[in-house]
């Protein structure tokens, strides 16, 4: 691989010893960041001109469906029970092989085109072998970096592949034997855990052994359905040994201090969605908790049936929530506060080294510094929103979006170029998306309502067989 020399842009590496260079050069050879400093000499590395733009580390997603991505949008205005009700009771049955294939693809090329250099894929539509295989491919298909979570959850499907969690275990251990021979791929094996409480406690503790037997992290949806059984239970994920560092907690939105102590106590990691918790019913991102109990936070984008695959806008959310939410305590007692809460390089750090150091712990990833893994990401103020430049992290985090991600690069070689992706057509992409969205909402207006009522679906069932489940355990 040639070597590639970044000349002359603001860099912020993140890494608090070599701090932000303005002027800054950033020499990449054999994938990995060699020299990062001023007037770099190297005769034949391929020159970028950073010249005017903000170079920072690649943006890390620690939660997506990106199998939704060909329905964007179509939960606008959906609670979260109604989305459950829609997306994993209606749609997501009718979802064939191909059709995860297609949203994976042209999910993981959004992100890409935003700036997201990794993604951690929760994949809830594995409903057979193919359908596993086919989410792989596409993710592989696109060159992103990632983690590819295999979901062992069920869905009211009308003849369903599997019957069993340990059939699900079975495929998920072929899955591994087949794709992920090596950890030094760009995409890398996780498992997302069903939420506790749709099994029998026995199973989740299947769910978890299995994922730990195949060295895979685990991923899951924890205390976020207020009032509902479902993502419940992290007091008997404590209590029976079950947390850890391996773990990506998403939203907690509901959890008790003490829940959220286990969290910290046990070194699991958080995985926050701004838009589409506020939006939906969730709550409040949990970063000022996360941040008292010492958890690490990070920053996801769910569902793009809801919002827009960036996480520059999620990272911006998250940061003035949890600003506005310590600023209320003092207009409560009519005053107003004399410093903010959080900064913007907090924020960066949230969607950069916090997410690396979650993913990827045993990878030199999040930062850019001699030694590290060179995803790179170039900025540039070639629009109104940004020129002219001022603060550079203020930029990035409160005024940053997809349409100023010049340049993106994952192990050193450029996947975003001008502006452009290297190697794949937008209309070609676009012709595939909404030939396979046309297609699954046919077959799922042909199974009845898109949004059931309440108590017409599989989850008014999953709800109830969760509070049997849980009073169980004990």
């Amino acid at each position: 691989m040639r070597s590639t020399l970044i000349q002359n842009g603001f860099v912020i590496t993140m890494d608090p010893r070599i701090g932000d260079i303005k002027g800054g050069d950033v020499l990449i050879a054999d994938g990995r960041v060699v020299e990062v400093g001023r007037a770099i000499k190297a005769a034949d590395a391929e020159i970028i001109d950073a010249t005017g733009m903000i170079v920072i580390p690649g943006m890390v997603d620690t939660h997506r469906h990106t199998w939704q991505t060909q329905l964007r949008g179509i939960c606008a205005d959906m609670s979260l029970v109604q989305y459950m009700r829609c997306i994993r009771c209606s749609i997501s049955p009718v979802y064939t092989a191909e059709d995860v294939y297609v949203g994976n693809y042209v999910g993981a090329l959004e992100a890409l085109n935003a700036g997201v250099t990794s993604l951690y894929d929760f994949s809830h539509t594995s409903h057979s072998p193919e359908h596993a295989d086919e989410a792989i491919r596409g993710l592989r298909d696109t060159g992103i970096r990632g983690i590819y979570a295999y979901g062992f959850y069920p869905a009211p499907i009308d003849e369903p592949y599997f019957h069993s969690v340990d059939e699900r275990i079975k495929d998920a251990e072929r899955v591994k034997l087949q794709h992920f021979s090596s950890d030094d791929d760009l995409l890398t094996m996780g498992v997302a855990i069903t939420e506790i409480g749709m099994y029998p406690f026995s199973a989740t503790r299947k769910e978890i052994e299995a994922a730990r037997r195949l060295g895979a992290p685990q991923t899951i949806h924890t205390h976020c359905f207020w009032g509902s059984p479902l993502a419940t239970g992290l007091d008997i994920l404590d209590k029976h040994g079950l947390l850890g560092p391996d773990q990506m907690h998403i939203h907690c939105n509901s959890t008790t201090d003490q829940e959220m102590r286990y969290l910290a106590d046990n070194g699991c990691h958080i995985s926050m969605t701004p838009e589409s918790e506020l939006s939906m019913g969730m709550g409040h991102p949990e970063i000022n908790r996360a941040m008292s109990m010492g958890s690490n936070r990070t920053i996801g984008a769910d569902i793009i049936s809801l919002q827009s695959g960036e996480l520059v806008p999620q990272a911006r959310l998250a940061l003035q929530d949890a600003r506005c939410m310590i600023n209320d305590e003092y207009n409560r007692r009519g005053e107003a506060p004399e410093n903010l809460a959080h900064s913007v390089r907090d924020a960066l750090s949230w969607i950069t080294v916090n997410g690396a150091e979650a993913m990827f712990p045993n990878k030199p990833l999040g930062t850019l510094a001699p030694g590290k893994i060179a995803d790179v990401v170039l900025i540039a103020p070639n629009d109104f929103n940004l020129a002219p430049l001022n603060d550079m992290l203020g930029a990035v985090i409160l005024q940053a979006n997809v349409s100023n991600i010049d340049t993106v690069i994952i192990g050193g070689e450029i996947k975003k170029r001008h502006g452009k992706l290297v190697g794949h057509e937008f209309k070609e992409v676009l012709r595939m998306a909404e030939k396979s969205r046309d297609r699954i909402m046919e077959a799922a207006a042909a199974r009845g309502p898109l949004v059931p009522p309440p108590d017409a679906s599989m989850w008014a069932e999953w709800e109830r067989i969760a509070s049997e489940n849980l009073l169980a355990v004990g």
